[in-house]
């Protein structure tokens, strides 16, 4: 006949019981966390005005994202510092239900340029998605004969210096550094002009203030049907679709230069990694998707929907192409 346990065995049982129960129960407790979400809206924040091409990405998603998830998703715009005011209000959100839209600066040069940035790209971002790339055009008014190919352009600009002016939408833009990469490329040396965007950029350009500037596509060739540029090369490694009739920089002989615009989402560092994972996939397909797809293509975006470590491969060749840039110019934030 079998012993039974003594009293004081019985308690000891029990109370190892209580414990597995306990720990199940605060199991199930934090399953919500990541299996439940999002439990109430998700907040997408861009750091650009209404409008911008950052903020029609963030609205293309919206829904499909809102969709897929079942809870509603919010835009909201805190515009300043190039996209930096944003970046940094998603790098210190806690809520778990914030994230974020970004351009490359926001998540490569920022603190490059300003050590003095509040929040670090690497440190306090977590990719998601690398959502669209495009090139840029670099462009010259059709006044100027140079322009007639970018072999002669580009010769052209060396014989020019410091005569020539260049535009960008401002000190460490992708524009700013392109054209910096560029004349470390070939030997042109135009002067930086900065301006408050890529529209004010092109009007510099018809009346005669600039010389050259490297533009989106899209900007370029509606001003190339007006009749007012001409387009002198992209800045991929071979022709893109957004541009099919122009030919790329590289078919003119610059040799080592590829030079993309983009923009993508990243969370806040905090936020659980399985709720990452879940967003970084819902992103990647509805970026993918044909319907998302025609509406970034139309916007100036070729879709890509990559995964968070296709995302951070590509911060870190940016950042240290970029950072090569900044070094070698000596480069610094206004």
């Amino acid at each position: 006949m079998p012993r039974r346990p003594s009293p004081a065995r019985r308690s000891l049982l029990t109370l190892a019981l209580a414990a597995a129960c306990g720990a199940a129960a605060a199991a199930g407790n934090a399953a919500p966390a990541t299996t439940h979400w999002p439990t109430k809206p998700l907040r997408i924040i861009v750091g650009f005005p209404p409008g911008s091409s950052p903020d029609l990405t963030a609205r293309t998603f919206s829904e499909p994202l809102a969709q897929a998830l079942g809870q509603p998703v919010i835009v909201e715009n805190k515009v300043g510092a190039g996209g930096n005011i944003g970046a940094d209000a998603v790098a210190k959100a806690r809520d778990g239900h914030t994230i974020g839209l970004f351009i490359n600066g926001n998540l490569t040069i920022a603190r490059l340029l300003n050590p003095q940035a509040p929040y670090d790209p690497v440190r306090d971002l977590a990719p998601l998605s690398l959502i669209g790339v495009s090139p840029l055009v670099l462009a010259a008014p059709v006044s100027q004969s140079a322009a007639t190919d970018a072999r002669s352009f580009l010769q052209a600009a060396r014989e020019a210096g410091s005569r020539w002016n260049y535009g960008t939408p401002g000190v460490g833009t992708v524009g700013h550094l392109g054209i910096e990469l560029l004349k470390a490329r070939t030997g042109i040396a135009p002067v930086h002009i900065p301006y408050p965007g890529y529209p004010q950029v092109a009007t510099a350009m018809l009346g005669g203030q600039l010389q050259m500037a490297l533009l989106p596509p899209a900007l370029a060739q509606a001003q190339e049907r007006a009749g007012k540029l001409r387009l002198v090369g992209v800045t991929s490694t071979g022709r893109s679709a957004l541009a099919p009739h122009v030919p790329s920089l590289a078919e003119a002989g610059v040799r080592d230069f590829q030079l993309e615009i983009w923009n993508a989402f990243a969370a806040p560092a905090t936020m659980p990694a399985p709720v990452r994972e879940r967003l970084s996939s819902v992103m990647g397909e509805i970026a993918r998707s044909p319907e998302v797809r025609a509406k970034l293509f139309q916007q100036g975006w070729q879709a890509v929907g990559s995964s968070a470590e296709g995302l951070a491969n590509r911060m870190r060749t940016d950042t240290a192409m970029m950072g090569r840039v900044i070094h070698e110019q000596g480069i610094r934030a206004e």
